[in-house]
């Protein structure tokens, strides 16, 4: 089976095996990783001109989303050839990739800079946008601290007991839902405007987590209500923002989370970024070391667990072009590939560049 790492698509996958192949979103495309008995190994790159933010595996069908007017597109032949598949799609710059079953179809999302979503009903030859989700009153306020300072929709989440009901994550702007499919949308108050991602327990949907810019917050009520259950000081770092769950017991967790946000990387070129797990639904959190460095120069950003039936298997990238695995939930790591490009949310890898003779 192939699996995919990328930062703007899905994170989790269940199989009947380990997977041995792994397809990174770069700054410079996707890079394969295959693995065989003397572990993994680079076995190419396509799209080298293309920075892949989001890679969604459907069928047989890979669909690539790539930043900087990088567009959408689609292979169906696992890699060899690809070909655009933006029609309809007003923005090029795209950040976020879903797949949901909806009414007995498929319907594919995907979420740009500026911050807007689409809509595909046929498997991506065509595009629609849903225009309701700039109609919330928070809009004129998005923003995000870079150039060209314009907010994104960074992560896309369905309610996997009712695909009506959908999040956008909005990179600066807050979280937006919608309980009629993306027709109409609605600010989700109780929570800091720096939403990163969404992800919610599929054995008790009212169970609900959001990272973001001053930590994670929970909600036991379906999002009526949120917690502040990590802030800046917390010991997993204040920045977290990729967040997975084992698919069979949700109350296994993992997160990715530099120390500090991206403001203070370009003075220091040090994200401390960690991974954590907690084994109770995220109230409480343990530092994974063995083999995974702490305080990791670079940032980690994208992040993918893989139900195999055994076991689980975690796999992270960083903006160094690193990529760590665990085949055992977590419990050690082992560096499977490094010297990749960046693994990296637009120019997230780019304070993160340590001068020449640079250490920490």
């Amino acid at each position: 089976m192939t699996i995919a790492l990328s930062h703007g698509g899905p994170t989790i996958y269940t199989s009947n095996g380990k997977s041995d192949e792994l397809l990174v979103g770069t700054a410079k495309g996707i890079t394969t990783l295959r693995r065989d008995g003397d572990g993994w190994k680079v076995a190419g790159t396509v799209l080298p001109q293309q920075h892949v933010s989001a890679i969604l595996l459907h069928g047989g069908d890979i669909y690539a989303g790539a930043y900087g007017d990088g567009s959408l597109r689609v292979s169906h032949d696992g890699g060899s050839t690809w070909s655009l598949a933006d029609n309809g799609l007003s923005e090029k710059n795209v950040f976020s990739l879903e797949a949901v079953e909806h009414n007995g179809d498929t319907r594919l999302y995907a979420g740009t800079e500026p911050a807007k979503l689409f809509v595909s009903d046929d498997l991506g030859a065509s595009w629609t946008e849903r225009p309701s989700l700039r109609e919330v009153p928070t809009v004129e306020s998005w923003s995000f601290p870079g150039p060209p300072h314009v907010a994104h929709a960074k992560h896309i989440t369905a309610d996997p007991a009712n695909p009506n009901v959908m999040y956008v994550s909005i990179e600066v702007g807050g979280l937006l839902r919608s309980d009629d499919g993306g027709e109409t949308w609605r600010d989700v108050p109780g929570m800091y405007e720096d939403v990163h991602r969404l992800v919610i327990n599929p054995s008790a949907p009212e169970r609900r987590y959001v990272t973001g810019g001053n930590g994670l917050y929970a909600s036991q009520d379906g999002g009526d209500s949120w917690e502040h259950w990590t802030d800046t000081a917390h010991e997993i770092g204040g920045y977290p923002d990729q967040l997975c769950f084992h698919p069979r017991n949700p109350d296994v967790m993992f997160i990715a989370s530099a120390k500090d946000g991206p403001g203070t990387w370009m003075r220091s070129h040090f994200a401390g970024a960690r991974v954590s797990r907690s084994t109770d639904g995220g109230r409480h959190w343990e530092v994974m070391r063995n083999g995974l460095p702490d305080r990791m120069q670079g940032n980690i950003e994208a992040m993918a667990l893989e139900d195999w039936g055994g076991g689980i298997s975690v796999f992270a990238g960083t903006t160094s072009g690193e990529i760590f695995a665990s085949d055992d939930g977590g419990d050690s790591w082992q560096l499977i590939a490094t010297d990749l490009a960046p693994v990296s949310k637009g120019g997230h890898y780019i304070p993160l560049m340590q001068p020449a003779g640079a250490a920490h």
